[in-house]
């Protein structure tokens, strides 16, 4: 199409910050390197995250599986959303099997039309824990959160924060290979550690400096993330499940015991520490709560719910535990339990509960 054809609608007119002059973008420039969409059939939507809808679909040219995850631009006038900027420019970056990978990024005929395509997983965990008729055995949770640990392990080498660790964050293959998703929250950090939002991870997953309101952020809160999730899939329900950030306060007291300066220094200097009232719980319950686990486990699981965000343990210490090393020994991932069909075609209310799990 020439420019003389196009109508006003069709026009993409670029202005100089500088001298405000305008020019209009050529036809077959707009789309930079970026493939179409069009060149991608979609079969099926698969789900929603907090920053797109996702799709299962076919790449018409190679013929392989894919996801393609359309950015969310509802409420944007000023270009794409600083998350999905995140996401993308961190996901080019990043390669590892336990990390989802992000194959490249297509457009559609609008310049609020970006999808980005990656690597297919059959499922959720979160969907499969809600799915599972039985559910995981010890063994095979072990193997999925090795398979974390290692991914996991990878973000922090590559001072990556990843802020928002959940089971509906971690995806599956038909293999049993288990990868990491959605990095609309991931920042990567540095030295000194620079301030940031206290906002961020999933309420049942967010360790207690974000909830007494740290302005620093380590990779020790995607560590008590991984805690909530090894003791969510142990226990065959969510370990933390609090309503609000008070009651989320009080779940963790209840379950570790009260937090002080001897073993939390600084604790008392947190910003939003006189707004809590801590009840007077001296007893940590975890052995309480799994009883049936052994002392491997236990210690593996207080390592990673401990207070102090200096002492709790960091990814490759956990790789190194003793609890992976004893009988039940971890499973390897082709004997995981998948549904293959089940992501596919996802039920309205599967989607449903897991929209109200990760707004908690």
């Amino acid at each position: 199409m020439s420019e003389s054809t196009e109508t006003d609608q069709d026009i993409i007119r670029l202005r100089s910050i500088k001298s405000q002059r305008t020019c209009i973008v050529p036809q077959q420039d707009r789309l930079g390197n970026c493939r179409s969409v069009k060149e991608f059939e979609k079969l099926n939507r698969i789900g929603e995250g907090t920053y797109g809808i996702v799709y299962r679909a076919r790449d018409t040219k190679s013929g392989e599986i894919v996801a393609l995850k359309k950015v969310r631009m509802d409420k944007e006038k000023d270009g794409i959303p600083i998350s999905s900027l995140r996401e993308i420019n961190l996901l080019l970056k990043l390669r590892h099997i336990n990390i989802v990978e992000l194959k490249e990024v297509v457009v559609g005929n609008h310049l609020e039309s970006i999808f980005l395509v990656m690597g297919y997983c059959e499922q959720d965990l979160a969907s499969l824990l809600e799915n599972m008729q039985s559910p995981f055995s010890e063994a095979q949770v072990k193997c999925i959160i090795l398979q974390v640990l290692k991914g996991l392990h990878y973000l922090h080498e590559n001072f990556v924060l990843h802020r928002d660790l959940k089971v509906s964050n971690l995806l599956m293959t038909d293999k049993g290979c288990v990868k990491i998703a959605d990095f609309g929250l991931a920042r990567t950090y540095g030295v000194p550690l620079k301030p940031m939002t206290p906002k961020v991870v999933t309420l049942w997953y967010r360790a207690p400096e974000l909830l007494l309101g740290t302005k620093t952020q380590t990779t020790a809160i995607d560590m008590w993330a991984v805690g909530c999730i090894l003791a969510e899939l142990l226990a065959h329900k969510p370990l933390l499940p609090g309503s609000s950030e008070i009651q989320q306060i009080d779940l963790i007291v209840q379950l570790l015991g009260a937090p002080n300066e001897n073993i939390w220094p600084g604790f008392s200097k947190l910003p939003l520490v006189g707004q809590y009232s801590l009840r007077k719980q001296p007893y940590n319950n975890l052995k309480n709560k799994f009883t049936w686990l052994s002392e491997a486990g236990l210690r593996l699981l207080n390592f990673l719910f401990m207070f102090d965000p200096k002492r709790r343990a960091t990814a490759e210490d956990c790789l190194k535990s003793s609890y992976f090393k004893e009988k039940p020994l971890p499973c390897e991932p082709e004997l995981m339990p998948t549904f293959p069909h089940h992501r596919n075609k996802r039920a309205a209310s599967t989607s449903e509960s897991q929209s109200k799990r990760s707004k908690v």
